[in-house]
């Protein structure tokens, strides 16, 4: 009898294909939407509150110079105090952490809410809403893998900065329009509401869950327990590459803190500055949101980790041929092309997730969170001055070449370490 032709190779397996998750799998989850409704509830009035805030300091004291004093105060407390705050998400239940930040926020955005609130009491009300964000956002940045497991965490958060993204747009667009309509006062009431919308949400669709660090165990200090994410986070060459990529940031958002000096450099009578300086800025989260989409739903799991290098490189490489001045039409798309790249984030962040224990997730994401914040605040900053002497287009287009510099030395840093993240990832 014939011997029968095996159907394989012998020592060749053909891999199994990848499953992705789909965005109604996710929005199926009861606890996800919860999340999700409260985020984008309470990032709405945080958008009025901003808004408000500007038009009431300065209605109040008519000087740019507290005006922009305030805004600053929305970026100072999570680089301060967000590395040591963060660590509250190791120490004791996530939902609890999340509820108690939402109620206090609430009421203290009720205070601002009074007319009359003394300039100085306002601004150290301004402070401490914004600084309890920090252990907010790394309560919610842990407690997500938790909810979302695999490829469905990586569809997660692309839906969440989706809507981070348009209800930015949308609070910034139409700020004004209700602020106008209320008053500033009203508005801030409003933000309170929406805290407590996110309160009795979280209470709702969230179930409890016990503490990363059992009671029973001796809890170090907030102080060890910050030093200890700093070692684990840099201490590892893998998430010290991650880390690094998400902070590639500081380069690709610069252009937006100049957007208004930009949009006169190309006023040519067709339209008003203003409106070129919203469109700018409107160009690179219309991109992200865009490019999160696609890469999200498109690309295999493993292939978003091989193709972040390169996504990376194109969230920079685009800003250097502003350099040649092209007129308003090319920058829009340069710079939307650009916010496109940056979808390479959602890889970095579920590769960061992969290789972070669960109960030190808190302090990680905290780390970096305050990271994220500071470079795009110093990289602003640098921007601004120097565009104060060399223009807007050269500063755009040194930043882009430096970016992509930064990011092809990480992409070859990546390419070296990324594969037992890709081999979790398909196991999971």
């Amino acid at each position: 009898m014939a011997a029968t032709k095996p159907d394989r190779l012998p020592g060749r397996h053909r891999r199994p294909p990848e499953r992705q998750a789909t965005y109604g799998e996710v929005l199926a989850i009861g606890e996800f939407r919860a999340l999700w409704l409260g985020q984008g509830m309470s990032l709405l009035g945080d958008q009025l509150a901003q808004v408000a805030l500007a038009v009431l300091v300065y209605n109040r004291t008519q000087s740019p110079l507290a005006t922009a004093a305030v805004y600053a105060l929305t970026y100072l407390p999570p680089i301060i105090g967000g590395p040591l705050l963060a660590g509250l998400a190791d120490r004791f239940p996530r939902r609890r952490v999340m509820l108690l930040c939402d109620l206090l926020r609430a009421s203290l955005v009720a205070i601002m809410a009074i007319p009359g609130t003394p300039f100085p009491v306002l601004c150290v009300l301004v402070f401490l809403v914004v600084l309890l964000s920090a252990p907010f956002s790394a309560a919610r940045a842990a407690l997500l893998p938790e909810i979302l497991e695999g490829d469905r965490y990586v569809m997660g958060s692309a839906l969440q900065n989706m809507t981070n993204q348009a209800v930015q747009m949308l609070g910034f667009a139409a700020g004004g329009a209700v602020i106008a309509g209320l008053g500033p006062y009203r508005a801030l009431a409003l933000d309170c509401a929406t805290f407590l919308g996110s309160a009795l949400i979280l209470v709702a669709g969230v179930r409890r869950r016990a503490a990363p660090t059992p009671e029973d165990e001796n809890r170090p200090s907030m102080w060890t327990m910050t030093r200890a994410g700093a070692q684990l986070v840099f201490g590892d060459r893998r998430l010290r590459t991650l880390v690094l990529f998400a902070w590639l940031c500081g380069f690709y958002v610069l252009p937006e803190g100049i957007a208004v000096p930009y949009a006169a450099e190309l006023d040519d009578g067709r339209l008003p500055v203003p409106v070129i300086g919203g469109l700018l800025m409107a160009a690179m989260p219309t991109g992200t949101v865009l490019g999160a989409f696609l890469f999200s739903r498109f690309v295999t799991p493993s292939g978003r980790l091989r193709a972040m290098g390169w996504m990376a490189m194109l969230t920079c490489a685009p800003l250097i041929l502003c350099a040649m001045r092209p007129p308003l039409e090319i920058v829009l798309l340069l710079w939307v092309l650009s916010g496109v790249g940056g979808a390479y984030q959602l890889a970095a962040n579920a590769a960061f997730v992969q290789c972070v224990p669960p109960e030190r997730r808190g302090q990680a994401f905290g780390l970096v969170q305050s990271g994220l914040l500071a470079a795009q605040g110093v990289g602003i900053l640098i921007g601004g001055a120097l565009a104060q002497e060399l223009g807007p287009e050269p500063v755009v287009a040194l930043a882009g070449a430096a970016g992509l510099s930064a990011a092809a030395v990480l992409a070859m840093t990546w390419t070296e370490s990324r594969t037992e993240i890709i081999a979790k990832v398909r196991a999971a």
